[in-house]
């Protein structure tokens, strides 16, 4: 009697083993779930933002990047596996300019971890993440495919190729910080920051602070569906919360315990904005923010800086007077959950 009751009693180790298992599976489930795999008549050419005026000025520059993006993977050998389905969204955005525009292509996107098979894919999505500076890319790459426990690469379902929609990951500063890529990372950012009230800061969470930060890495094709957005951040989140307890050892556990994360994105700012404006430019908003999560991000920030860009600017009529912008934000990692909740409210909303 005393055998039988034993048996059915789980050691410490045994339910520690078990509840893992149990998580892992969980986290398997839950992304599968995620995974928007009949998701038909998506990729408008209609970006999601804040406002009409915002609206209309950011489906201008979503038909110049779509192409601009299409002439950088025609020049790399690096990104044909997903030129052909360039070419379509191509094709669809040179009608844009017309204002009545609403093209869709019909397509099924599922939810992956990423792994190296996708080096090219990702690495044509992140070919200006440092503007135009000279950097081992390659490598960041390599950091981000490796790590497939938390982050996530958006592609076709039931696709032969490794075509890469969207990548979103979040990568620890100080377990990787011996990596050359992260030490230019790190470089880049300090010799970008002028502020004077925000380089003590900035030092800080690039330094002794950096195993408690994540640089949060985001880039996607310009008219991805925004009702993705929700999936990937909550998959993403979700991921480095599991990760603290499913992790093989403490070290690996203790770098997804996240204090801060550091993001590094652009914006459109409008020129002159300190100047008076007349009634008509009063309308116009300073800020347009190319994707809408960073309003979100930007607002809940402990602070942020704007650096200039030597990247192509786009030249539209509704652009001409905005400059495409670097900035940098910091966000505390006890926001997330409300980033989350403002994140939903404004894709239901929309």
């Amino acid at each position: 009697m005393t055998k039988t009751k034993q048996a059915a009693v789980f050691s410490p180790s045994e339910t520690a083993l078990k509840n893992k298992a149990l998580r892992t599976f969980a986290r398997r489930l839950s992304k599968m779930r995620r995974k928007p795999t009949r998701h038909h008549g998506l990729l408008p050419v209609l970006p999601l933002t804040f406002s009409p005026f915002a609206r209309s000025v950011a489906r201008a520059a979503t038909a110049y990047l779509v192409r601009h993006l299409m002439l950088d993977v025609k020049r790399q050998s690096t990104g044909d596996e997903i030129k052909n389905k360039l070419e379509k969204i191509d094709r669809l955005s040179e009608s844009s300019d017309d204002e009545d525009f609403n093209g869709v292509i019909q397509a099924d996107f599922a939810f992956f971890d990423p792994k190296p098979d996708d080096f090219h894919g990702v690495k044509t999505l992140l070919q200006s993440y440092l503007d135009n500076k000279q950097w081992d890319l390659s490598g960041f790459i390599d950091l981000i495919t490796g790590q497939p426990t938390v982050g996530t690469v958006v592609k076709l379902e039931d696709d032969e190729d490794n075509g890469v929609f969207s990548v979103l990951t979040a990568l620890n500063l100080g377990r990787y910080k011996d990596h050359k890529c992260i030490t230019e990372i790190k470089e880049f950012l300090l010799n970008i920051c002028h502020e004077k009230d925000k380089i003590g800061n900035l030092r800080s969470l690039l330094g002794d602070k950096a195993q408690d930060v994540g640089l949060l890495v985001s880039q996607r094709v310009v008219n991805l569906p925004p009702e993705l957005l929700p999936h990937l951040y909550d998959a993403l989140f979700d991921e480095v919360s599991w990760a603290t307890e499913d992790e093989p050892t403490e070290e690996l556990r203790d770098s997804f315990r996240f204090k801060f994360y550091v993001l590094v994105t652009k914006i459109y700012k409008q020129k002159n904005h300190h100047r008076k404006r007349s009634s008509s430019a009063d309308k116009n908003e300073e800020v347009i923010y190319i994707k809408p999560e960073d309003e979100i991000f930007h607002k809940l920030s402990m602070w942020s800086f704007l650096f200039p860009l030597q990247t192509q600017q786009v030249a539209t009529h509704e652009l001409k007077n905005y400059q495409l912008t670097g900035i940098v934000m910091a966000i505390e990692a006890k926001n997330v959950s409300l980033f989350r909740q403002q994140l939903h409210t404004l894709i239901n909303e929309s």
